[in-house]
């Protein structure tokens, strides 16, 4: 999260200086705006030295988060209260951050805030879904098995991540340690061979002078390619926070080979799970549906399931406005229609997000025994082919000489 001074304009015509954390500047413009404010000016607040204080993101860990919903629902469970149960968990923070947050809702509680008010008021930092829960819990009063059920929620969602994450680690470890091979063959021990075909350059076949051309030109190269790398990095890491930067690269996660069709299916596991914690706790079905679809952390998923509440609210059946996505599958649809035909939706939610989970399971470990064969053999290929390029002239005078 970054700090933004923001200069706006209220309804009754009056002009303010504030200060705001967000992701990022569009974001925090869209929630300023929704709110009926006018915003005149948008800055991030700056250090010393004049430079945007981006390296001062605060962050708190999807555990840490984890960690603190179990401990509050277990005080209040116990029967303490929620200002003594914050004030508990606020000294018991290892995160700085974490601690400074919560300092926040604590003052905001105590000021007569409602708790689900000052947990959204912190610049984005919690999900929207938590604060949805939260306001569902305070208006039915029972906020303990309604924090108890998302709690649940989060530990299920935690659990596919990493394993995803986890199963796909080594994988990736093998395709980096490869091209990492690759470059040490192209910048350093290829070019040692240049010098020594410089006299055969008419005999030399084609393979070989453009395996030679090539790393040639990586090694003279090299310093002003990498300088380049570095002056663009920051310039795209800030592109790809934006809008537009993070769509593009969700489309193409959604696009890769073995592993985009488990990070779909997450992403429809997220929305399915989201609400149906959302409808157990008593959030009306189109206010669980806006929740839900901005919990989805793929946008080019998550965009079009937000067109699936303004077609429930003209009066159009979940089952059909989720079918017009285009990206449930079919025997979901079919469950969904029935749940909503006979009044167990949220059962029927738990059991399309069961059925995902364990999609996901599946098709990682069938991931994970073709990925691992096929990086090795084409890596090998690669491999085998350079040092072929660049052995076989020696061979051939070798031949040649005898």
């Amino acid at each position: 999260m970054s700090e933004y001074v923001v200069r706006v304009g209220t309804p009754d015509g009056l002009v303010l200086q504030q200060r705001h954390r967000a992701s990022n500047p569009e974001a925090l413009r869209r929630e300023l705006e929704g709110k009926g404010l006018h915003v005149f000016v948008l800055q991030p607040v700056r250090s010393r030295l004049g430079l945007p204080r981006w390296w001062r993101r605060e962050r708190i860990t999807s555990l840490e988060f984890l960690v603190f919903n179990q401990q509050f629902s277990t005080l209040l469970r116990a029967g303490i209260p929620v200002l003594q149960s914050l004030e508990l968990l606020q000294r018991s923070q290892t995160n700085p951050v974490f601690r400074q947050v919560l300092l926040r809702v604590l003052e905001d509680v105590r000021s007569g805030v409602a708790l689900s008010e000052s947990f959204a008021a912190q610049g984005g930092l919690f999900p929207r879904l938590y604060c949805a829960t939260l306001l569902a819990g305070e208006q039915s009063g029972e906020l303990v098995p309604v924090l108890a059920r998302y709690t649940q929620h989060s530990q299920m969602l935690e659990a596919v991540r990493r394993k995803v994450s986890s199963t796909l680690t080594y994988p990736l470890v093998l395709v980096l340690l490869a091209l990492g091979l690759i470059a040490l063959l192209l910048t350093y021990v290829i070019p040692r061979f240049a010098t020594f075909y410089l006299g055969f350059a008419s005999e030399l076949p084609l393979p070989t002078l453009i395996v030679l051309n090539t790393a040639k030109l990586l090694e003279q190269n090299l310093p002003y390619m990498a300088g380049a790398m570095v002056i663009a990095y920051p310039f795209l890491r800030r592109w790809l926070r934006s809008d537009h930067g993070a769509l593009f690269l969700d489309r193409l996660k959604l696009r890769l080979l073995f592993v985009g069709p488990i990070l779909h299916l997450f992403a429809l596991s997220q929305f399915t799970r989201s609400l149906g914690t959302l409808l157990s706790g008593g959030t009306p079905l189109v206010r669980a549906l806006e929740v839900a679809s901005s919990t989805v952390t793929n946008r080019a998923i998550g965009g079009p399931l937000t067109r699936v509440a303004p077609r429930v609210r003209e009066g159009q059946a979940l089952w059909s406005s989720l079918d017009a996505t285009g990206l449930f599958p079919e025997l979901t649809i079919a469950m969904v229609q029935v749940g909503e035909a006979t009044g167990a939706l949220e059962e029927m939610l738990a059991n399309v997000s069961q059925f995902y989970d364990e999609t996901i399971e599946v098709k990682l470990a069938r991931v994970v025994s073709l990925i691992e064969p096929a990086v090795l053999v084409v890596m090998g290929g690669v491999v085998s082919a350079l040092l072929l390029s660049v052995y076989y002239p020696m061979f051939t005078m070798m031949q040649r000489a005898q």
